[in-house]
């Protein structure tokens, strides 16, 4: 299944924080960065940490 987070990373485009920077401001692992980056699914827990950004 095919996820879009491309509304997500508009809005981190728009607070001027790249992939990197949101890895290490929320604590989120590279893979799991890679896995959005791909739309691919990943977890409430990761989606919750992020949405607290």
């Amino acid at each position: 299944m095919k996820v879009s987070y491309n509304g997500l990373w508009k809005t981190f485009i728009d607070k001027g924080m790249n992939k990197k920077e949101l890895k290490e401001k929320v604590g989120i692992a590279p893979a799991t960065a890679g896995k959005m980056g791909r739309g691919e699914l990943v977890g409430m827990e990761v989606l919750y940490k992020i949405g607290k950004e």
